[in-house]
């Protein structure tokens, strides 16, 4: 066998051993009914790329599910948020104001995630559950968003707000998309032709108290 026959046996047999040994990418499970439940849902946002990254990899056509998906990533990234605050607060130890402004990023950030906690109650199990919560579930992701937005408002000195922005900003974007979603909730339900009617009634004083409510 002479060397250019060799040089091209030995080519094809790395690309058969490497192709036995690819993993398999996993398959996004898209089908239309898909991504016409996540196309109604991010219909309605203002960032409807990062909506539609989100629910893309989500394998359930459930608006429902959908919708919860968009929550729990808002409150993943607040709770890194919250993390990301915690890491650099020892850096500006000797600087009150920016201390003082971290601090108070920490508090608003706790404060939306007792904010979810409610939130959840409200939303329920089921697309029935939301709807009948539909007012307390948009004020309680309204809360959330508002409470990040007040944590950068605070925060006058450019280089700490472009660093602390980055640490918590996309919790921000992610609840201002749920934000969105509650608040165009009447547009998907029409557009994924779902007859459950939404409560415009405020339900919270109807959720269950928190555990702290029961101990001294």
């Amino acid at each position: 066998m002479n060397t250019p026959i060799k040089l091209a046996f030995l080519i094809l047999c790395i690309a058969l051993t490497a192709t036995a040994f690819v993993v398999p990418a996993k398959r996004d499970a898209v089908t239309p009914e898909h991504e016409k439940a996540v196309a109604g849902i991010c219909s309605v946002v203002q960032d409807k790329s990062l909506c539609s990254i989100t629910l893309k990899t989500v394998p359930s056509n459930d608006p429902n599910i959908l919708v919860r998906h968009l929550a729990t990533g808002a409150e993943t990234s607040v709770k890194k948020g919250l993390k990301f605050l915690s890491g650099i607060k020892p850096k500006y130890k000797g600087n009150a104001f920016a201390t003082a402004c971290i601090t108070s990023c920490e508090k608003q950030l706790n404060n939306a995630l007792e904010d979810f906690s409610d939130f959840w109650k409200a939303a329920g199990k089921d697309i029935k559950s939301m709807a009948n919560n539909y007012f307390t579930c948009k004020k309680k992701m309204t809360s959330i968003f508002n409470y990040q937005s007040s944590c950068l408002d605070d925060i006058y000195d450019k280089t700490l707000l472009k660093e602390v922005q980055g640490g918590i900003g996309l919790g921000k974007r992610m609840s201002g998309e749920s934000v969105d979603v509650f608040a165009g909730m009447d547009k998907v339900f029409n557009t994924l032709n779902i007859k459950t009617k939404l409560n415009q009634k405020d339900t919270d004083s109807l959720l269950p108290p928190p555990l702290s409510f029961y101990y001294y």
